[in-house]
């Protein structure tokens, strides 16, 4: 599936609250997620930032760049990795699958996508565990915070079927 143009505008409106940069720290983060909570990291620096807070994330889902620029990963600790390819303003049915998958696993995971993971934010939303939280970067602003309801599974699913 590739991104429309259109879409464009819409996916910079964040899918949960956003916590300014200069708020995005341990405690503030915590006030959103529970001992019983699947975290979900989209993206090198929340991954790092979370690891850095030592809040390991289930599931780790990064592409070795940081706004399009090559980076160091985040250290793997402990994580069991997958790897996927998913070229940038596109979701493949690959993605999904592995996404899909890395539910079942024992976590915590790593998804190393070869391409891009900004946009697997809306499939990780329609199939996260009950229980999930997912987190991700808005680009110069701060970080969001997604608590998965079954009114954020429908947006999210709402958003990848408008894509083409």
């Amino acid at each position: 599936m590739k991104l429309p143009d259109s879409l464009r505008e819409q996916l910079k409106i964040p899918l949960g609250v956003l916590l300014p940069e200069s708020q995005a720290n341990k405690i503030n983060i915590q006030k959103h997620i529970s001992e019983c909570s699947y975290v979900i990291s989209v993206g090198d620096r929340t991954t790092e930032k979370m690891m850095d807070f030592g809040l390991i994330p289930s599931l780790q889902i990064i592409d070795g760049q940081e706004k399009r620029e090559k980076r160091e990963p985040p250290k793997l600790e402990n994580a069991t990795e997958l790897i996927v390819e998913n070229p940038a303003t596109e979701i493949t049915s690959q993605s999904i699958s592995v996404i899909k998958k890395a539910f079942t696993l024992q976590p915590p995971m790593r998804l190393f996508v070869t391409g891009e993971e900004d946009l697997l934010v809306l499939p990780v939303c329609v199939h996260a565990p009950e229980n999930a939280v997912v987190l991700y970067g808005q680009p110069n602003e701060g970080l969001v915070i997604v608590k998965i309801t079954s009114e954020i599974r429908n947006k999210a699913q709402t958003l990848l079927d408008l894509m083409e």
